[in-house]
């Protein structure tokens, strides 16, 4: 089953946008236990920097993935 490019630009933005949500809510519950005191600004800013990672590692992934996948198909 193919996914159309429309959807998967869908599905893309909807991970990296759940898992900013996710980052900024898991640091307001978690800094607190080990005495990091931030404002919201600062969460967010801090959450930005974790999604940027965790797109350069989900494309890395994902190309990687695609050209073993390649390699097979020979």
């Amino acid at each position: 089953m193919n996914q159309s490019r429309a959807m998967s630009l869908v599905e893309a933005a909807t991970n990296v946008v759940v898992g900013y949500v996710l980052a900024v809510a898991t640091q307001i519950v978690v800094f607190p236990w080990f005495g990091i005191e931030t404002g919201l600004a600062e969460h967010m800013t801090i959450g930005l920097a974790f999604v940027g990672v965790s797109l350069v590692r989900g494309y890395l992934l994902r190309r990687l993935f695609e050209a073993s996948r390649l390699r097979g198909d020979q």
